[in-house]
C-alpha cells in the first residue's frame, strides 16, 4: 500500500472525505487509476481522453518529479500539486457578506481584521480526542470559523460522558464520538469542514494523519498518545497545543512551536502507573475541561493567527478547588531524544505505559483463574457462606456502584492487607473492567494465594450479564 495526497481544492471540488488516501499500485499511474476507480469523479479532473495526465497537475514522492511511469515504493507518499490555479474559487476568495456579518467581532479587532479571518478559514486543525478537552476545544474554533477541523477518535457516546463532554448529547448516546461531534459542529457552524477519522492514534497512522492538518491538539487521556502525537509533531514541525486534566488541576501548553521544546523536554518519562490514574477511576469536575479546553483554543487561534504570546516553554497550572493559576517555565532538553532526532530514521511507538486502569504487562493468568459474572452470581445466591469477593478499585469509585458484601482494597493498598486474605479458601476480584483485577491477582499468585479469581470484564461485563440496573462510569 502507498499513499496519494490530494491538493486541498480538488478534494474540496469534488466533494470527497479527505485528501489523504491509502491506494495499491507497481506505479504512479496505477496508483493514481486505483484512487480514481475508488473516487470516479476525480477521473476527468486528473485524466485527458487519451489516458494521459493533465498537464497542470505535477506529482511528486519525497519532493522529487516523477512521471507516471515511476515505481511506487509501499509505504511511499504521492504528492499532487496543481502547478496552475485555473480560476477556481480557492479559499483566499474575500469573504462573504454572511462571513463579515458571522465574524464581524472578530474582524473589529485590529489584531485580527479581514486578513486574519481568511487566515482562519484556511486552517486545517486536527483535534485528538473529542471527549471532555475536545469537546469545548472543537466547539469553539468551529464558531471561531477555523475551516476544516480533523476529529480523531474511536470511541462511542456513553452516559457517563454527558457531565463533561458538552459536545455530545443524549440524542448521540451509542453513536460514534466523532460522528456525534461532527453533527454538533455543523449545527453550529456549517460553512466549515469536519474531517472525522473515527480510529486510534497508533504509530502507523500518526504521521499521515498529522501531516494533512496546520496544527494539532491534544485531548488524549493516555500518556501512550500525548508521547505519539508529541514525537509525530516534532518530527513533521507541526506546532501541538497540550491539555490535560484530573480531579480539580488542568495544565496547558504549547509544544514544538517556533523550534520551541516538547512534551518529552517537559516530561522525559511517564510516571509509575500508580501515580498515573485515569479519569474514570480518579473523576473530575465536570467544568474544569471546559476551563482547559477555552485556553486550549485560545492558544489555537493564536497560533493561526501569529499573535500574542503563547504558551511554548511556559506550562500553565490551574487548580479549581483555589481558583488560582500558576507557571513553571522550561527549555529545550540537550539530551531530548526526538528534539534532536534524525526524522529520517526516528521511530514512532506505541509502548508507552498509559495509566493504572491499564493492565500491567505481568505474566498473564491462565484461563482457570477466571470466573463469568454470571457463575459467580449463582455461588453468590446458593452459597450460604458468601464467596469473598474483593473490589480493588478506589473508595471514590464505590460512591457509583458497588456489589453487595464486597470487601474494598484497593490495588495500591494490597499489599499492606496480605495478612487479612485467607490463603485456603477461593478469593474473587473486581474492578471496573478486569485490568487492576488481573493485576491483583498476579500479585496474590507471586505471594503463594493460588485460589485467586479474576470476574472476567468487571463490573461493566457484571452490569451487562447479570444486574442492569447497575450504574456505570
Amino acid at each position: 500500500m502507498a499513499q496519494i495526497q490530494l491538493p486541498e481544492i480538488l478534494a474540496k471540488v469534488t466533494k470527497l472525505p479527505a485528501k489523504t488516501f491509502q491506494v495499491e499500485g507497481d506505479t504512479v499511474a496505477e496508483a493514481v487509476k486505483h484512487l480514481c476507480r475508488e473516487h470516479d469523479v476525480l477521473e476527468a479532473h486528473l485524466f485527458y481522453d487519451n489516458g494521459q495526465f493533465k498537464d497542470h497537475f505535477l506529482f511528486t514522492i519525497d519532493g522529487e518529479l516523477v512521471t507516471a511511469d515511476t515505481p511506487m515504493v509501499p509505504g511511499s507518499s504521492l504528492d499532487i500539486l496543481l502547478a496552475t490555479s485555473g480560476g477556481l474559487d480557492t479559499p483566499d476568495a474575500p469573504l462573504s457578506k454572511d462571513e463579515v456579518e458571522r465574524y464581524a467581532r472578530h474582524i473589529s479587532l485590529p489584531e485580527v481584521g479581514r486578513q486574519g479571518q481568511q487566515r482562519l478559514r484556511n486552517s486545517r486543525v486536527l483535534i485528538i480526542g473529542t471527549g471532555g478537552l475536545g469537546s469545548p476545544v472543537s466547539l469553539y474554533l468551529a464558531a471561531a470559523g477555523v475551516g476544516t477541523l480533523g476529529l480523531v477518535d474511536f470511541d462511542v457516546v456513553e452516559s457517563s460522558n454527558l457531565q463533561r463532554q458538552v459536545v455530545h448529547s443524549e440524542s448521540t448516546i451509542g453513536l460514534s464520538k466523532v460522528e456525534s461531534a461532527r453533527r454538533r459542529l455543523l449545527d453550529v457552524n456549517n460553512t466549515i469542514r469536519v474531517e472525522t477519522h473515527e480510529t486510534a492514534l497508533t504509530a502507523d497512522n500518526a504521521m499521515a494523519l498529522i501531516g494533512d492538518y496546520d496544527l494539532v491538539i491534544d485531548g488524549s487521556d493516555n500518556f501512550s498518545t500525548r508521547y505519539l502525537v508529541n514525537d509525530a509533531c516534532v518530527l513533521q514541525g507541526k506546532p501541538l497545543v497540550y491539555g490535560a486534566i484530573y480531579q480539580f488541576d488542568g495544565q496547558a501548553s504549547v509544544f514544538g512551536y517556533q523550534g520551541g521544546p516538547c512534551y518529552r523536554c517537559l516530561f522525559p518519562t511517564t510516571p509509575p502507573a500508580s501515580l498515573a490514574p485515569n479519569c474514570s477511576a480518579g473523576g473530575v469536575i465536570g467544568v474544569l475541561p471546559g476551563m482547559i479546553g477555552m485556553i486550549q483554543a485560545t492558544e489555537a487561534l493564536k497560533l493561526l493567527l501569529e499573535l500574542g504570546q503563547s504558551l511554548s516553554g511556559r506550562l500553565l497550572r490551574y487548580d479549581a478547588r483555589a481558583m488560582s493559576f500558576g507557571e513553571v517555565r522550561f527549555g529545550k532538553r540537550a539530551d531530548c531524544p526526538v528534539c534532536t532526532a534524525d526524522p529520517r530514521h526516528y521511530q514512532l511507538s506505541d509502548s508507552t505505559q498509559a495509566c493504572a486502569s491499564t493492565p500491567a504487562p505481568a505474566v498473564s493468568l491462565a484461563p482457570q483463574h477466571y470466573i463469568q459474572p454470571a457463575r459467580l452470581a449463582e455461588l453468590l445466591a446458593d452459597a450460604s457462606q458468601p464467596p469473598l469477593v474483593v473490589d480493588v478499585r478506589e473508595p471514590n469509585e464505590l460512591e457509583i456502584c458497588r456489589l453487595e458484601h464486597c470487601h474494598n482494597i484497593p490495588l495500591a493498598d494490597l499489599d499492606e492487607h496480605l495478612d487479612d486474605l485467607p490463603d485456603s479458601a477461593p478469593i474473587y476480584l473486581l474492578c471496573l473492567g478486569g485490568g487492576r483485577a488481573e493485576q491483583a491477582a498476579n500479585r496474590l499468585r507471586q505471594q503463594g494465594l493460588e485460589q485467586v479469581y479474576v470476574i472476567e470484564g468487571g463490573l461493566k461485563r457484571w452490569a451487562r450479564d447479570v444486574d442492569p440496573t447497575l450504574a456505570m462510569y
